[in-house]
């Protein structure tokens, strides 16, 4: 079992770097927050580890570690560390599913490596596995067994989500050259990938982020579209989504520089 500090280290991490859904764990009945801020601070741990290190293999080994203490392989180790001991003890209360856990870090295998996202579709997988997962995970911390007869697809939620947040991203990401905006667009639109590594803005950059919020928004309205069906219990784990179209809105405004402005 974790300790009480264990939690509030975990809530700390979020306030402190994820403000959007720290705000929203407050929405969350209190017996359930503790394990809703443990989730949501194991993915930023894991999130985090491409900007702590300078080479990928350093990554892999951090990686490899949080694996191993998902498959509870460094029990020890693992209750040492005040994250990963409320994860544990998280996902132990909630039965919650190991390999959605696992996804999310075999996802993050790819941010060590600045690789770009080939397609619309890699995209879609890579939000799911990092995003999509978290909604799931969520909302069987909230709702347990009904969580798996809800009709809102999580798997939309977090696409839509995840892509509005890597937009929102680019001022950090264009020093890596923005590899999250898939080749295919970049194509499509005649982006130069050198402007993406350098910061510059152009029209063509503006009309594939178009596409990109286009999509982000197919994925919201279906969302929204089977949320009549969402169990009460599972509704807070979906508030950080109603941040979404405002930022989508905020892009979209003029003179907005999509690589220079949050």
């Amino acid at each position: 079992m974790a300790a009480a500090a264990d939690y509030a280290h975990c809530e700390e991490i979020i306030r402190r770097n994820d403000n959007d859904r720290w705000l929203a764990s407050l929405f969350i009945p209190h017996d359930r927050r503790r394990h809703i801020h443990a989730l949501y601070a194991f993915s930023f741990e894991v999130a985090r580890i491409q900007e702590a290190v300078s080479q990928p293999l350093p990554g892999e080994i951090r990686l490899q570690w949080w694996r191993g203490a998902v498959e509870e392989e460094n029990a020890q180790d693992a209750k040492a560390n005040p994250v990963s001991a409320a994860l544990l003890d998280t996902a132990a209360r909630f039965e919650l599913p190991k390999s959605l856990l696992l996804d999310l870090i075999d996802a993050r295998t790819r941010d060590l490596y600045a690789d770009r996202i080939e397609s619309l579709r890699g995209l879609e997988s890579y939000t799911q596995a990092t995003c999509s997962n978290l909604f799931q995970l969520a909302t069987k911390i909230l709702a347990g067994e009904e969580a798996d007869k809800e009709a809102a697809d999580p798997r939309h939620a977090g696409i839509a989500y995840g892509i509005t947040g890597l937009m929102r991203a680019l001022p950090w990401q264009k020093p890596r050259g923005a590899p999250f905006v898939p080749a295919e667009i970049l194509a499509k639109h005649g982006v130069a990938l050198a402007d993406l590594s350098e910061g510059r803005s152009s029209p063509a950059l503006a009309a594939a982020l178009g596409e990109l919020r286009a999509l982000a928004r197919r994925h919201l309205d279906i969302f929204r579209a089977r949320l009549p069906g969402l169990p009460a219990m599972s509704k807070p784990a979906y508030l950080p989504l109603s941040l979404c179209e405002a930022y989508l809105q905020r892009m979209e405004r003029r003179g907005h520089d999509p690589l220079s402005t949050i």
